[in-house]
């Protein structure tokens, strides 16, 4: 291991060790800005971090994005660099995307042989898709034009180094919806008095399903899940109220839209038929991810530039990004680059033993060098 993969590495296992949640990544984005700093950029602090690197003279510029954020899990892992922090891990790799993007700062600024600007994004709170919100609210993209933006995310059981996307959708939107059903609790040996909100949500519960299995073609990719039943019933008492809460992931905005219409009319129609009142709430934060088809060309020629097997046209994953806000604002790319496919590698996402690959730290630094140098070519003659 030579000195770069080394720091990187020590880098990365600091990251590891001290995780934050979503919007509270105080000492992760101290950390972030003070080795971007150390580096010679020119540093942005604010709900995410911004750096800036400049080269040369020409006008185009690139986005780059990496997230912070760790997840409300405990780790089960037992090396060194576990982490400190009760309750809370990284567990999706979003501390191997740090130390992947600090190196490709690290590599530019070293042989900054590129014509243009580099913005490198560092920003918080992907995991519950109000992060890259927040950084356009505080006009991010205005302060920093780009005309592109890319981002990583590892892929465990695949194999290290692999690079996977595609043009159009790659990711699934996620909607929550919380449907609360309000009816008349009684005596457990009297049902027929009232009306027993747990009844009409299990039967709820069961209608949802038809709206994938029924009223969307078989192979749209929509998922229908309630994830939480919730009612104030005791062990003698019916409960008189219930809530169902769960998840929804749609692969395009007609179908999610469908999924809502449908589920409320569905609500609408079993509220009627009991006698009870039901209301709906439905609201997506993880729109579908897009990528663009001339920023995923780069993204292959740059992948086979550096000898890495690339899949220009995987499946779309079933997960959602926050990086869709991006993309949705910016033609962009995400694309998956292999972690591994054994031991804590091939562990999946968000497990409490996962680990990302520090052997994937210096492949996807150098990758990312290769795509500014092919987005940004120095002019000829330079």
């Amino acid at each position: 291991m030579d000195d770069f993969h080394k720091g990187l590495t020590k880098l990365r296992q600091e990251f590891h060790r001290d995780p934050e949640l979503g919007f509270r990544e105080d000492r992760t984005k101290a950390k972030v800005a003070d080795h971007l700093q150390a580096l010679g950029l020119e540093v942005h602090r604010g709900t995410g971090i911004v750096a800036v690197l400049r080269c040369g003279t020409g006008n185009r510029a690139i986005g780059l994005r990496a997230d912070m954020d760790a997840l409300p899990i405990s780790e089960s892992s037992t090396h060194g660099y576990a982490s400190q922090n009760d309750g809370v891990m990284h567990a999706c790799g979003h501390d191997g995307h740090m130390a992947m993007l600090l190196g490709a700062a690290e590599i530019l600024t070293r042989d900054p042989d590129f014509d243009g600007t580099v913005v490198f994004l560092f920003q918080p709170n992907e995991e519950h898709g109000l992060g890259a919100q927040a950084m356009i609210a505080e006009s991010v993209l205005e302060r920093f034009p780009i005309e592109e933006v890319y981002a990583i995310h590892n892929l465990p059981g695949a194999p290290v180094g692999q690079v996977s996307t595609r043009p159009g959708l790659i990711c699934s939107s996620e909607s929550l919806f919380e449907i609360t059903i309000t009816g008349e609790g009684g005596h457990a040996s009297m049902p027929h008095v009232g009306v027993d909100a747990i009844t009409v949500g299990a039967e709820l519960v069961q209608a949802l399903q038809t709206i994938v299995s029924r009223k969307l073609a078989p192979a749209s990719g929509t998922v229908v899940s309630v994830t939480e039943f919730v009612t104030d019933g005791q062990r003698n008492v019916l409960p008189g109220s219930a809530i169902l809460k769960g998840d929804v992931r749609a692969r395009s905005t007609e179908d999610r839209d469908t999924v809502e219409r449908f589920m409320r009319q569905i609500s609408d129609g079993i509220a009627a038929a009991h006698g009870v009142k039901v209301s709906v709430s439905f609201a997506t934060e993880f729109i579908e991810t897009i990528n663009a088809p001339i920023p995923v060309e780069a993204v292959v020629r740059a992948a086979q530039s550096q000898g890495l097997a690339t899949i220009p046209d995987r499946e779309p994953m079933s997960f959602s990004e926050d990086f869709a806000h991006f993309s949705a604002a910016v033609p962009g790319c995400f694309l998956l680059l292999g972690n591994g496919e054994d031991g804590s590698n091939g562990r999946p996402l968000h497990a409490a033993n996962y680990d990302f690959n520090d052997a994937l730290l210096p492949i996807g630094a150098a990758f990312w060098a290769a795509l500014v140098r092919d987005r940004l070519p120095l002019k000829k003659g330079h």
